[in-house]
This record gives structure tokens, sequence and C-alpha cells, in this order.
């Protein structure tokens, strides 16, 4: 298993981490960012008594994408983007002159015209600074983190009950994820139906879109002895093919389901949560007790608990190992799905390789709560959601996701077996 997630560490440090590795070996003027990556940019120009402010720190984001920047002589920065959707753009004041502050919006909302942006233009005068405190930005960030995390968990406990029944390392687990947020924009937004309805559409065909790639693929392949190894390298080539597809159709930019965005409303001191957060949090909470249930109360369940201990054990004393792992590849592809239907209201918006984006995370919250263990799955993925969103106080917002490859590491140095798996598990 320490060799399996030293390979996950690897692979996933040179797909995901590369972009950022490129970004820092770009020439030092930090006011030009991501413009040759990217064919629109966002131009900002930051003036006090029209007089040009350098230093300024610049912060694009929409549509699960941010960038910084910082003005340069003639206080402009320009920020590359991927898509022409609105985005916002905020100006730090903690990065402005002392007793300096933003005079008008911030952040401000900048919108693609015929040909290019509308630049983003601020105005600076001299006022005093409205400061979140630290204790209110932890709070905020944790109550994301534990939102990200839940929402995490149900594909991590997908991609483990599938991985403990199977011993399938399944790559292309993220595309599952990124099926079900696809489905739910085909019959919410393409055909208009109502939300609640194409949402569990969505998650009844990602059950059945796992069961036919069990029983056309996988099956046939484990009769007739296929190689974990080769089985691996199968799945990566499917996540690749997959995620084309998803372009193919929808084209390259990033769509909106319904009602993403909407407006937070106070909880609790500095908890802000929009409806989309709370009804996100309550559905995911009510599936993961439901899994809970069938694993530890239903014949089914401990029958998926048994095969995941010991597969050859469980086929000896009359379980049906085949019916089993078809029930769960029907049961972690329909979480997978609804993972991705959430996690689109939580970026917002929904991309052809957004699965692909927290494929990482989920490995890395499956290898530390113990692979092929559900219940450490869920343990694991609300660590590593809470570690994400907390790190951006102190990192920038961009390389949030270096965090989970640390922990990664760290438990495959530390616990190879995870926080709750067994040093001798046969999954």
């Amino acid at each position: 298993m320490q060799k399996l997630g030293l390979l996950l560490a690897t692979l996933f440090a040179f797909q995901v981490f590369a972009p950022v590795v490129a970004q820092a070996a770009s020439p030092d003027d930090q006011s030009q960012v991501n413009v040759e990556e990217h064919d629109q940019a966002i131009t900002v120009n930051v003036k006090n008594d029209n007089e040009p402010v350098p230093g300024a720190r610049v912060v694009v984001s929409g549509g699960g994408y941010e960038a910084e920047a910082l003005t340069n002589d003639r206080g402009q920065a320009r920020i590359g983007v991927p898509t022409t959707d609105p985005y916002e753009v905020l100006i730090d004041e903690e990065s402005l002159p002392e007793g300096i502050i933003v005079s008008g919006d911030n952040p401000l909302t900048v919108n693609y015209g015929s040909q290019f942006f509308q630049p983003a233009n601020f105005f600076l005068g001299e006022g005093v600074r409205e400061t979140t405190s630290f204790f209110d930005q932890f709070v905020e960030r944790l109550t994301n983190g534990l939102n990200f995390g839940l929402q995490l968990a149900l594909a991590a406990i997908g991609l483990s009950l599938i991985f403990g029944t199977t011993g399938l390392t399944n790559f292309a687990h993220a595309e599952m994820v990124t099926f079900g947020a696809v489905m739910a924009l085909v019959f919410g937004v393409f055909l208009d139906w109502p939300i609640w309805l194409a949402i569990i559409i969505s998650v009844i065909l990602s059950g059945a879109l796992g069961w036919a790639v069990d029983a056309s693929i996988w099956r046939p392949l484990r009769r007739r002895g296929t190689g974990l190894v080769q089985l691996m390298i199968l799945t990566i080539g499917l996540s690749l093919a997959g995620r084309y597809v998803f372009q193919f159709f929808i084209g390259g930019g990033t769509l909106q389901l319904p009602g993403a965005g909407g407006p937070k409303h106070q909880i609790l001191g500095p908890i802000k949560l929009s409806t989309i957060d709370m009804i996100s949090m309550a559905v995911s909470l009510v599936v993961l007790l439901g899994v809970a249930y069938w694993l530890l109360k239903t014949r089914t369940g401990k029958a998926t608990r048994a095969v995941s201990d010991n597969r050859s054990l469980a086929a000896a004393s009359g379980i049906d190992v085949d019916a089993v792992t078809r029930i769960v590849w029907v049961a972690g592809s329909a979480l997978a799905g609804l993972s991705g239907i959430l996690w689109a209201y939580f970026r917002p918006g929904i991309k052809w390789d957004m699965g692909v984006q927290i494929l990482l995370l989920i490995f890395a919250a499956v290898v530390l709560g113990g692979l092929g263990t559900a219940f450490g799955a869920l343990v694991g993925a609300l660590i590593i959601g809470v570690l994400v969103e907390v790190s951006t106080l102190w990192i920038p917002s961009d390389i949030k996701y270096v965090g989970a490859l640390g922990v990664l590491i760290i438990i495959l140095l530390v616990r190879p077996q995870g926080l709750l798996g067994r040093r001798a598990r046969i999954g």
C-alpha cells in the first residue's frame, strides 16, 4: 500500500501542480500573471488622486478560477483568465499605503464585451479601513472547509468502497464526479427541468453508469484474471477519454447551475452561509448517515464490509461476491455523481475537467483514512477539506491543494495504513 500511495503522490504532483511550478518559474514581473496561458485577460488600474499606486495586491476570481498580481509602477496589473464569464476583481486594502482605502466598490465585477474585458478601474482615497479579525476569518474558512469536506467525503467513500471490494485504484473516479454535474447541467439548464428533479435523475444515471462500466469492462476483465496494475492503467486511459468527451459536448468554458452564487446569510457570529451551502451540508449529512446505516445494519452492507476485509474468505462463506461488487459500483458511482453536483455549487460552476481538479484530494482522503475503509475515508475527507480551506489564511489560494499532497506524503511515511486502516489489510 505504501508503494501505491507513493505512486499516487508522484503522478498527481506532476499532473496537478505542474501549472503552479510553471507560474513560479515565470519572469519577476508580478503585474503580468497567466497572460500567455489564456486568450483573455483583465486589466486593472489603481490610482490615488490620479497618481498610480504600485505594489497593490489584486485578486481575480470566478468560476472556480483565482489568480493574483501586484500593480507595477504605472498602477496597472494584467491577469489572464480562462473563460469569458464575469469575474470579481478585489483590491487587498492591506497592501495599500497607510490610511488609503478603496473609495468605490471592492470587489468590482467585470464582464466580457464584444472583443475584450472591460478594465477594472479602482480609485482610492483617505479613510478608515474595515478589517476582519483573524478569528472571524478562521471560523469562516473552517465552515467552508467542513462543507467542502462533506462533499469530498461522498466521492472518497465511493472510491474507498470500490478499492476495498475489488482492489482497483480507479483514476476514472474523477470523471464520475464530473458526470453527475454534467447530467445536472443537461437536465436542469439545457432541458430546463426543475433542479431538484434534475439532481435526482443525475444521481440515478451516475449509479447506472457505474453498473454499466462494471458489467461491460471490469467484470469481464476480473474473470480473465487481469492484473491490478493493468486495470489501473486502463482507468487512467478511461479518465483521459471521458474528460475529452465532456469537453467535446459542453466546451471548455465554465457553466453554472440554477441558483449558484446566492447571497450569504448571517447564521451565528462570523458564520455566513448561503441557502445552497445549507442545503448542500444537510444533503451530505443525510446521505452519509444513510451510507453508515447501510454498512452497519443491513445484510448487503455487512456483506460489503466482509468482501472488503477478505474477498476470498467472503466467497468461501457463501457471500455472492459478484453481486456485492455490482452494488458497490452502483453506490460508489452514485455518491461520486452527487459529490460532483454539490461541488459544482461550491466552486461554483461546471467544467469539463472539474473532477480531476479534486482527484488528488479524494485519493489523499482515502489514504489518510485508510485504503478500503469507508469510515476512514469520511474522516480523511473532513480533515483534507478543512486543511485546504483554512490553509488560505497563510498561503495563496491558487496553491492551497499543495497541503493535501503534504498530508499524503507524511501519512505514507508515518502511518502507511492510514488513521483507521489495519497494518495487514487485504483489499
